[in-house]
């Protein structure tokens, strides 16, 4: 007993090193790790030490807390610490790579932990990876536009020219054709007539022959493309919602992959390509000036009632989004409708916006009654809310993008937005 208790002071003193990196996770950056890898001598929370968990052959986690810490596995955690295994598992780690916190949905942190540890993307020693290519193509679930159905579509990602097709058909494998051709022989003899051949070919091989699609569905420019993973909100865990601009109205495609590895190789050549598309555009900058506008993400999203111009028209359930990159909110009639229902642009105090709350007297109609009043130069938009909680989170995430000041991008998307009207 007295060796558990020695061991764990020591693992817990361990913890407590800033310099080494050791207060923090080692994947998710999470503060007081109170697990730890003695295969690869990285301190880790908890919820990251359940995906070192199924890395069996490459990590092995105990609790610094409650677990019987052997003075051999000691000795190796002071030797390593979390600096030391980052000097070596990310050493290369491309810029536009992201590396997700703690509030990150799991398949993000799944597969950042086996890029590290088990496949070893980062090291220096691997060849270049799917998504540092030029061109990145798979075939995703797509739900449909104007119904809940989820339909196979391939992605074709280009550096090149900085797009992302999409397209109807999907790709299928020639490869088993010889087979049908050869059986097609065996039960019609020999082939003399040319029409005959033709026809027969396209009846038995038709299925098995490249059938993409000539033209894409959509070419979705770099230019304001975004892609940030939604597993709740598409009901699946690889859920990925991509975001453009269409006709002046964003378009939503929700789609997602089987495997967690393609969706999130994905994800990441989307921000790859959006990183050299940025470089291109503002050659000046820095990376690090343009790594925080490769994805933006929602800053708020979730029902609200909303009424009409006059106040006086009957509150109706909308989904909204907010987003900080962009200063939109926009109101949809559900969560996964593919084009808004209108926006709203958000800018400046000083540019006459506010929110405030708003009393219930002015919900006519209206089920919820803990109210928010969007104050803009042309009018006033006023939300009703269900709860008085979500009425505060809703207030908060206004006034912090009316605090933030407006870029020359923002001041042209006002204008575009006002003359849309």
């Amino acid at each position: 007993m007295a060796s558990l208790d020695r061991n764990n002071k020591i693992l817990l003193g361990l913890v407590q090193q800033q310099e080494q990196g050791n207060n923090m996770c080692a994947d998710c950056g999470v503060p007081e790790p109170d697990w730890a890898s003695y295969t690869l001598g990285v301190f880790v929370c908890l919820n990251c030490s359940g995906i070192h968990r199924n890395l069996a052959d490459v990590s092995k986690v105990k609790s610094i807390r409650l677990d019987l810490w052997d003075d051999s596995l000691v000795q190796f955690m002071r030797e390593r610490g979390n600096s030391a295994a980052k000097a070596l598992y990310e050493k290369c780690v491309p810029a536009f790579f992201y590396q997700p916190q703690h509030k990150d949905c799991i398949v993000l942190k799944d597969q950042w932990i086996r890029a590290k540890y088990e496949r070893r993307e980062f090291t220096g020693e691997n060849n270049k990876q799917a998504y540092c290519s030029d061109q990145f193509e798979s075939t995703l679930w797509k739900k449909g536009k104007d119904n809940k159905q989820f339909l196979k579509r391939i992605f074709l990602l280009s550096r090149k020219d900085f797009t992302l097709r999409y397209f109807i058909k999907e790709d299928v494998s020639f490869a088993t054709s010889p087979c049908r051709l050869q059986c097609c022989l065996c039960v019609h003899g020999p082939l003399s007539n040319t029409l005959f051949v033709s026809d027969l070919v396209k009846s038995f091989l038709g299925p098995l022959i490249n059938t993409k699609s000539k033209f894409p569905k959509a070419v979705i420019s770099m230019k304001d493309l975004n892609a940030v993973f939604q597993p709740e909100k598409i009901s699946h865990a690889h859920g990925l919602q991509i975001s453009y601009v269409h006709d002046k109205h964003t378009r939503n495609l929700f789609v997602y992959h089987e495997k967690g590895q393609v969706i999130v190789s994905l994800f990441n050549a989307i921000r790859a390509t959006r990183l050299a598309y940025l470089q291109k555009k503002h050659p000046t900058l820095r990376d690090s000036d343009l790594i925080p506008h490769l994805t933006g993400h929602c800053l708020k999203e979730g029902y609200m009632e909303k009424t009409g111009p006059t106040h006086r028209e009957p509150f109706k359930k909308r989904w909204f989004t907010l987003c900080s990159m962009n200063r939109k909110l926009l109101y949809f009639k559900s969560p996964l409708d593919a084009t808004e229902l209108g926006a709203v642009f958000i800018g400046t105090e000083g540019h006459s916006y506010s929110a405030s709350e708003s009393s219930g007297r002015c919900a006519r109609g209206g089920r919820w009654h803990c109210g928010v009043t969007l104050h803009t130069p042309d009018r006033e938009f006023v939300f009703m809310c269900q709860q008085e909680q979500q009425q505060q989170e809703w207030l908060e995430a206004f006034r912090k993008v009316i605090s933030q000041p407006m870029t020359p991008e923002d001041y042209a998307n006002e204008a575009n937005m006002t003359r849309g009207k």
